[in-house]
């Protein structure tokens, strides 16, 4: 027997020593299904994140690619409705002079005006 109760690997008491290395071990034994379990249903929900991350990042892809497409239209009308907008203006302008010029004709030639005739 040992009076000091150092640790002698020869000295074995099965009343008082308890294995605690033995038992942690066959505790984490009968969780290891559990505990493989829970990675598998993790690792299956991370590869289904995954997999409707990827989706929506081809969502997002074509939503981008279709989104440039219209503002790339949208530039497109703006420049004709700018052109169609000047073509207006110098039209504008053209007829502003000719009735300019028919109003001094006009004047010249002592023909009344009136702004509600529908006739020359």
């Amino acid at each position: 027997m040992n009076p000091y109760q150092i640790y002698n690997p020869q000295y074995y008491d099965p009343y008082t020593h308890y294995d605690f290395d033995y038992y942690s071990q066959q505790q984490n034994f009968d969780r290891q299904p559990a505990l493989e379990r829970r990675v598998n249903q993790l690792e299956r929900q991370l590869q289904v994140q995954k997999t409707e991350l990827d989706r929506q990042n081809k969502e997002m892809g074509r939503q981008n690619r279709e989104i440039a497409r219209l503002n790339k239209e949208i530039g497109r009308l703006n420049n004709e409705v700018t052109r169609l907008s000047q073509n207006d203006e110098r039209h504008t302008r053209r007829l502003n002079r000719l009735n300019q010029r028919l109003r001094t004709v006009e004047n010249r030639l002592n023909i009344p005006f009136q702004a509600t005739d529908g006739e020359f």
